[in-house]
């Protein structure tokens, strides 16, 4: 029986991947904002008989604070952890710092990534075949790093937004892939297409034009069962090299510079200051 994380494993595709892996036999710990959905999926697992084998960790990760309550309360409760899947994400369409100053996208779409990839490094790194998967943007040719602006003080926009944590999660999987502990410890970036429970956020009572057009989209992006598919596989059969990249089933080439070295390194000096060392 192996164990999996997810965070935003409540919810959207990170929902639909949870009740794949418990009904069939994994111990499965989601993390979510929502105690009433932490709820839920433990009453289902109760009935399908894997009360056993299901936790719910309430936190809200876009703080940091509440990333390392979750990786010390794993570290508390688990010898070792077999995969990280990384999937919390919500759409700002305005700017909205955390209590802890941080720009929410930044801090949950990728810090709270950075903090449960290196925080949880060792327990993967305990097990057999570990494999840490994080949902994200591979292969899309739009945004960048806003190196002189990090949180997005001076012109905020929620797709800028959006495509820089993409652009940081590019370069967190090769950071992780050169400095993270042992390096045994394979990283997945995958790019899951569109999916029917894309867009998570607060859109719907900010922008009826956008909101209009992403209920257009859910009704032709492919279903979570379907989603998940090329996500089951990976976590089964993860590539052996230290970092690959995904756009659903199709493999992406590393020679771009999305995955910059030099860049991925900056980004993580930035981060590790940021974070207060």
């Amino acid at each position: 029986m192996r164990t999996v994380i997810i965070s935003g494993g409540t919810a959207g595709i990170g929902q639909g991947l949870a009740r794949h892996l418990l009904g069939r036999g994994d111990h499965v710990v989601v993390i979510g904002r929502d105690q009433a959905k932490g709820r839920a999926f433990r009453a289902e697992a109760d009935r399908l008989g894997a009360a056993d084998r299901a936790t719910s960790l309430t936190a809200d990760l876009s703080l940091v604070a509440e990333n390392r309550r979750v990786i010390a309360a794993i570290e508390n409760r688990f010898a070792q952890v077999d995969a990280l899947v990384l999937g919390a994400q919500f759409y700002r369409t305005r700017r909205t710092e955390t209590a802890e100053g941080f720009e929410h996208t930044f801090a949950l779409y990728y810090l709270s990534r950075f903090l449960l990839s290196f925080g949880l490094e060792p327990l993967l790194a305990r097990a057999a075949r570990p494999v840490v998967l994080n949902i994200c943007g591979p292969g899309v040719e739009v945004g960048e790093i806003h190196w002189d602006d990090p949180q997005l003080t001076r012109d905020y926009q929620p797709l800028t937004a959006m495509f820089q944590g993409s652009r940081a999660n590019d370069l967190l999987g090769v950071a992780f892939a050169e400095l993270a502990g042992t390096g045994a410890v394979p990283y997945v970036l995958v790019n899951p297409g569109g999916v029917a429970t894309s867009f998570a956020g607060d859109y719907a009572d900010q922008d009826p034009v956008l909101t209009a057009q992403i209920n257009q989209f859910r009704q032709t992006a492919a279903p979570v069962e379907e989603a998940i598919v090329p996500l089951v596989r990976l976590l089964d059969d993860p590539p052996a090299e230290p970092l690959s990249a995904f756009q659903q089933d199709q493999r992406l080439s590393l020679d771009h510079p999305a995955f910059d070295r030099a860049n991925a390194l900056r980004l993580h000096r930035m981060t590790t200051a940021l974070l207060g060392g």
